[in-house]
């Protein structure tokens, strides 16, 4: 099997990993980097529990392959903490009741992330367009909705 040697910035961080040519960035992201906050759901981009930003812009880990994300910017749910402070994103799911099992949460915190950084003040429709492409199973949406609502008012 072809290996390869990439190198990304994850977090902020740099590393630098060899990796098979078919290996998943979900996979690398969990098994060798040992970030483990990006969830494995159905492996095939409906659920979107993987759901990690690549250069800003949301992307289904699980069919992303490792050596696409070579030379670039990833973020997982662990970067959205900035020195033991949270993220208002996550700060709104925990104020505003947004997860119940909590499996989907990393994919919708960094969705949600990722429209707040693009458009300060959405709109209900937005969001629920945004976050149309992650899938969960206990709550009805009502209280992600309200914590990215949360999320946008708290950093006006």
């Amino acid at each position: 099997m072809a290996t390869h040697t990439i190198t990304l910035t994850v977090n902020g961080a740099a590393h630098t990993a060899q990796v098979e040519s078919r290996l998943l960035l979900v996979h690398l992201l969990r098994e060798v980097l040992r970030l483990t906050g990006t969830h494995i759901g159905c492996d095939t981009t409906h659920c979107g529990a993987c759901t990690v930003l690549l250069d800003g812009e949301p992307v289904k880990s699980c069919t992303v392959l490792a050596v696409q994300a070579d030379g670039r910017q990833v973020m997982t749910v662990e970067g959205l903490e900035k020195d033991g402070k949270l993220d208002p994103i996550q700060e709104g799911f925990m104020q505003e009741h947004g997860l119940q099992c909590g499996y989907c949460t990393p994919g919708m915190m960094m969705t949600g992330y990722a429209l707040l950084t693009r458009n300060t003040k959405p709109s209900e429709r937005e969001i629920r367009q945004a976050i149309s492409g992650n899938l969960c199973r206990c709550t009805g949406y009502v209280n992600i909705v309200k914590a990215v609502q949360y999320a946008a008012a708290k950093q006006q």
